[in-house]
């Protein structure tokens, strides 16, 4: 049985005239996983759809790695899961279960055995077009309307060259809500914005997977990840009183996801906010509200935050408001919305550093990557500094004084890219 909590972290004194409130709220549960057990005892309670792409510029090697990674993902699949496979280039098909089987298996022993050796027969042949995966997907997904946790793994090593832009992101937009999914990259040669932006409409992960010999470790990670969520989906709701304006909501641990345009309304005062399936965590959520201003030593209050599975509410943390004449308590910023507050900057200096090192723009690549060193060392962040450090030379990290690295691979700048959304824990 799964257990929620919440918290808030906020300073609650605003000065006279002040309206804005700022708090991260932190949501744990506790006896969320799985475990490996649920789905057997549940036969069909979850769903789960592998997508390889198999484009030419894949190659002999790449589709044999990619083979054995669904054969690593298939393996931590627990007894009783459906799921399918698909092959993706510049169309979709089903590659398992075969035939008239129908779209989705369900895992067993034996079917585990027919859906490896149906992989081990993939070859590479034909374009990139991710939008008629994700469609197919959805499809496959859709013949299940009772199931409530799908999830799909999407793995490409290209360009999306094989429709149009705007057929990719329509195909998105009709996956959302429908499953989560999970992407990779694998080698130096896809674009991390495209795939970073199917990741996050579909409340997944992205990372990039240097080389084929990788997939396979990479794959059987997703896929414990995926199988220990034991709660299929959830949602944050956020309340503010009559004459507030709800500012934003964004994610900011342990990925920055800005959920503000995700809002369907609850009544007139509160908006939901998807989540995404759950196992035993924390995430925080940044919440800012602008309230009328109040008179010295009144308080209100500015929103109750609250998660809600099964459309009720499980855990909830209220957001307040107290107007003060001291300076002592209104010049505060809470530790937490500070620190997350410098990782999001982290994190756009760093994407628009390297656009413009790739648009050739070196003197805004070296000033918005110089920035990102700051912060980096001024949160003490040293995973990113390090990963700066490949891609530029640090003369100053306080001062943010870099010079851009000559020779840099472009591995270690996709692989700083697709860090720049993961934020460090703030620890209370």
């Amino acid at each position: 049985m799964a257990d929620f909590t919440a918290e808030a972290f906020q300073n609650e004194f605003l000065p006279d005239g002040g309206t804005d409130v700022h708090a991260i709220v932190r949501v744990t549960s506790t006896g969320a996983s799985a475990g490996g057990t649920a789905p057997a005892a549940t036969s069909g309670s979850a769903a789960e759809v592998i997508l390889i792409d198999t484009s030419g510029s894949m190659g002999r090697r790449g589709v044999e790695a990619a083979g054995q990674a669904a054969r690593a993902a298939l393996s931590e699949m627990v007894d009783g899961t459906l799921f399918a496979v698909v092959s993706g280039s510049g169309t979709a098909q089903i590659v398992y279960p075969y035939g008239n089987q129908g779209p989705l298996a369900v895992m067993s022993s034996a079917t585990r055995t027919e859906a490896i050796r149906a992989v081990q027969g993939l070859r590479a042949n034909g374009g990139t077009a991710m939008g008629t995966w994700l469609t197919l997907a959805r499809r496959i997904f859709e013949t299940v309307p009772h199931v409530t946790k799908r999830h799909a793994i999407l793995l490409t090593d290209g360009v999306n060259e094989g429709e149009r832009p705007a057929s990719l992101q329509a195909a998105v937009q009709s996956c959302m809500g429908v499953f989560q999914c999970d992407c990779r990259g694998v080698g130096d040669q896809w674009r991390v914005d495209e795939v970073r932006a199917i990741a996050s409409a579909l409340l997944g992960t992205v990372d990039i997977i240097p080389g084929p010999e990788d997939m396979a470790a990479e794959f059987a990670t997703m896929m414990r990840a995926s199988m220990a969520r034991g709660v299929a989906a959830a949602e944050l709701r956020v309340w503010v009183p009559q004459g507030a304006e709800l500012l934003f909501v964004r994610q900011v641990s342990p990925t920055l996801e800005d959920l503000s345009g995700r809002r369907t309304p609850v009544n007139a005062l509160t908006g939901a906010y998807p989540t995404g399936a759950w196992a035993d965590e924390s995430r925080d959520y940044h919440v800012a509200v602008r309230l009328p201003a109040r008179s010295l030593g009144q308080e209100q209050l500015a929103a109750r935050v609250s998660l809600a599975v099964d459309g009720q509410p499980v855990a909830q943390a209220l957001v307040k408001a107290k107007w003060s004449g001291d300076d002592a308590l209104t010049t505060r910023i809470d530790p937490a919305v500070a620190a997350y507050t410098g990782q999001a900057e982290l994190a756009q200096v760093i994407q628009d550093g390297l656009a413009a090192k790739a648009a050739g723009r070196d003197d805004v690549a070296t000033s918005k990557l110089g920035r990102a060193v700051q912060l980096a060392s001024a949160t003490g962040n040293d995973e990113m500094t390090s990963r700066l450090r490949k891609v530029v030379e640090i003369d100053d990290a306080d001062a943010g004084t870099v010079r851009l690295k000559k020779g840099a691979s472009k591995i270690d700048e996709m692989s700083l890219d697709t860090a720049s959304t993961k934020t460090s824990r703030v620890r209370r």
